[in-house]
């Protein structure tokens, strides 16, 4: 069983995804917005680039947070090897896919300040994929489900859209940590790939303790005045 979770900063509460093709572009956003974020996600994009050791490093070194979100699924020893050697290298997050026996691994490698979250329901998924996937539940079911079985694997949180944030802060109120994608400035923007998708405020709101969001500060004419706005909002929705 985890311990209660920690309170982040509001300056942590932001977490960047650097969805990006290589480790130069990462880098030069994490320079470009400065102060304005502490916390960044490096994902499957740029694990298949090189260079992407270097950038952890890099993003450790600059005195950042790191979110490895590679979502392992594998035999529970791989995983637990591959949670070990991230927590070697100073990640603060990383993320597991599977079933318990996995989890439990992952939970059982981690070290030092590393926090193992379980995906949940991806927020590109809705209630049709779903039904098409062979899950005979609602997504909020499903959501909660494997929220209660990554408790009790020792995980420290979930990966789940703002939508059932609300639903799991009644469930764990005090222990899992909650981290939210698909977060749009605008409400019931949907996108192409983000089908269950929450602003900011509603987010913060509903419990969510991180929130990441990739496009809305990549894709910006100016990423850091975006950074800093969402900034100010995450804090007056605390």
């Amino acid at each position: 069983m985890p311990a209660l979770r920690e309170t982040p900063t509001a300056a942590d509460r932001l977490i960047v995804a650097l969805d990006l093709p290589d480790a130069a572009s990462a880098r030069g956003l994490v320079t470009r917005l400065g102060d304005a974020a502490t916390f960044y996600k490096i994902g499957m994009e740029l694990c298949m680039a090189p260079g992407f050791f270097e950038l952890l490093d890099w993003l450790k070194q600059q005195d950042k947070k790191v979110f490895v979100d590679l979502k392992f699924f594998d035999i529970p020893e791989t995983v637990a090897r591959a949670v070990h050697n991230l927590a070697e290298r100073g990640a603060d997050f990383c993320t597991v896919h599977g079933n318990q026996a996995i989890m439990q691994a992952a939970a059982g490698a981690k070290t030092g300040n590393t926090k193992v979250l379980a995906v949940t329901a991806l927020t590109s998924l809705d209630q049709g994929d779903l039904d098409d996937l062979g899950f005979k539940c609602d997504i909020a079911a499903l959501v909660l489900s494997r929220a209660r079985r990554s408790l009790q694997a020792g995980c420290d949180g979930v990966v789940s859209s703002g939508l059932e944030v609300e639903q799991l802060r009644k469930e764990a109120p005090r222990e899992l940590i909650c981290v939210t994608p698909g977060i749009r400035p605008v409400e019931n923007r949907i996108d192409a790939d983000q089908k269950r998708v929450m602003t900011p405020t509603a987010a913060i709101k509903a419990g969510a303790d991180y929130l990441v969001v990739g496009r809305p500060i990549r894709d910006a004419a100016d990423p850091r005045a975006v950074a800093l706005a969402m900034q100010q909002e995450i804090l007056s929705a605390l």
